[in-house]
């Protein structure tokens, strides 16, 4: 019985030991002055580097189903762990000048932030619908708190109404489809749901009008059209601390989650969703990039930018390969790298009392500080897709997947959808470069975040110079983990 208890508990000890820690940073914080909150800053980074230890520690090669079934750990759950760790981490670092500087440094961030990282870990290891589901909804409910924290601002207690009430309906629309699901097939296990599917003992109508609310449920929380109504007044709401959160991170959750889904419990039903998918993405990229073009305040362009990518992550589903799924995963982990530094960037130009959320703050930013306008010049090239920088080879291996999957048209118009975003990050570009400054206030930049960004901005050149790596690893981590159970 022990070693049983031993056996199911080793590849959840990240999990747990993250659910010990916020428990004793909670208490912490309560005994800590206001002046005190580095320590639980430092707390929680050491959380985190502790959970990255325990998940390289337990490792174990090849797939590992525990608590009957519900948890798989494989390398592609401990891999996007790692990942998840790593922006929690970076976007710490970012933001706590930010938060600082607003009142908002408390250790209910910090404990919310952990929370939310616990539900991303959830849905990453998660293979039955009731942990998915689970994962979802503490991560869900994590970040309606966090959008909501700035208590006494009436746009981010708006922004935060609006994600929870749509939230909530998109979860209910998952828990329909999955109950369908679940009546069709008589599992809630991913692979018992895909091998009754495969028999065809399951009721092929009600499968597909479950199918067809899951897909739902996963474009609003991916923010795909038509589904994306929450995403710019969240991330124009919420104070760029939460939007960086929710930008970030989340979207490997949400690459797992997607993943997990349909590739492993539905993979016999692909012709029907990926049909869906097909225009789920396209309507992600038409609406993200030409609506983003209208926008005067960044953080809603980089919103319609972001459901212009998620329809980018899409097209790796589409495909079917495993090279597709391999180049959904890389084009995820490149968007997360490159939404942290976009979002450091808006936060670094803020101070007290001022928000660097328009357009205009950025003009002429290479006469403040070359620098800085030189990362975000790179971050910008690589969001739009303009080699040499990681982006471009991102969107490269995905349009190159579909091809192979035979939807050239489907690649030409993403091409096209693409070079229209181009102009929106360029035109940003333009306005560090070639427009004078609109003030003359010296940019504070604490050594710790410079670095940061720094490590950010050249990371995104180096990992666009040498790709092979990264996309090696998503390739062989998918392909070890999603066809295991086929």
């Amino acid at each position: 019985m022990g070693s049983d208890l031993m056996t199911n508990l080793m590849p959840v000890s990240a999990e747990i030991f993250l659910l010990v820690m916020v428990c004793a940073i909670l208490v912490a914080d309560q005994l800590i002055k206001q002046s005190g909150r580095l320590f639980t800053y430092m707390l929680v980074q050491l959380t985190l580097l502790g959970c990255s230890l325990i998940t390289v520690g337990t490792h174990e090669p090849g797939v590992a189903y525990v608590f009957n079934g519900m948890v798989v750990d494989d390398l592609m759950s401990d891999i996007l762990k790692l990942l998840t760790y790593l922006s929690v981490s970076m976007m710490l670092v970012y933001t706590r000048q930010y938060l600082t500087d607003r009142g908002l440094f408390t250790g209910e961030f910090m404990a919310l932030t952990l929370f939310a990282t616990m539900g991303m870990m959830v849905m990453i290891s998660a293979n039955h619908f009731l942990t998915l589901y689970l994962g979802l909804e503490l991560l869900s409910l994590a970040l309606y708190a966090i959008v909501a924290l700035q208590r006494d601002s009436a746009v981010a207690t708006e922004a935060a109404m609006k994600y929870f009430i749509l939230g909530a309906l998109a979860s209910g629309l998952l828990l329909y489809g999955m109950s369908m699901l679940y009546g069709a097939t008589g599992s809630l296990h991913l692979q018992a749901v895909s091998q009754a599917i495969a028999s065809g003992a399951a009721d092929q109508n009600l499968l597909v009008f479950g199918l067809v609310f899951v897909v739902a449920g996963l474009a609003f929380k991916l923010g795909a059209v038509p589904f994306h109504m929450w995403v710019p007044d969240v991330y124009h709401g919420a104070p760029t601390a939460m939007t960086m959160l929710i930008g970030s991170a989340p979207k490997l959750a949400a690459f797992a989650f997607v993943s997990r889904i349909l590739v492993e419990g539905l993979q016999p039903l692909m012709q029907h969703w990926s049909g869906m998918l097909i225009i789920l993405a396209i309507g992600s990229m038409a609406l993200g990039n030409i609506t983003a073009i209208a926008q005067t305040n960044i953080k809603r362009m980089f919103a319609y930018s972001t459901i212009a990518h998620m329809g980018f992550l899409l097209l790796g589903f589409i495909s079917g390969s495993i090279e597709g799924y391999g180049s959904s995963m890389f084009y995820a982990v490149v968007y997360v790298l490159m939404s942290l530094g976009a979002f450091g960037m808006i936060m670094l130009l803020s101070r007290e009392g001022f928000e660097s959320d328009k357009l205009d703050d950025f003009k002429g930013l290479n006469q403040r500080s070359p620098w800085l306008a030189f990362m975000m010049l790179l971050l910008m090239f690589s969001m739009a897709g303009v080699p040499p920088t990681v982006g471009f080879y991102a969107k490269f291996m995905v349009l190159n997947a579909v091809v192979q999957a035979g939807y050239i048209w489907l690649a030409v118009a993403a091409v096209m959808f693409s070079l229209i975003g181009a102009f929106y990050y360029l035109r940003i570009v333009k306005l560090m470069y070639f427009d004078a400054p609109e003030t003359h206030a010296p940019i504070v930049v604490g050594s710790d975040t410079s670095l940061l960004m720094t490590v950010n901005g050249l990371g995104v050149l180096a990992l666009g110079l040498l790709p092979g790596t990264l996309m090696s690893v998503c390739s062989v981590a998918v392909q070890q983990s999603l066809l295991i159970g086929h």
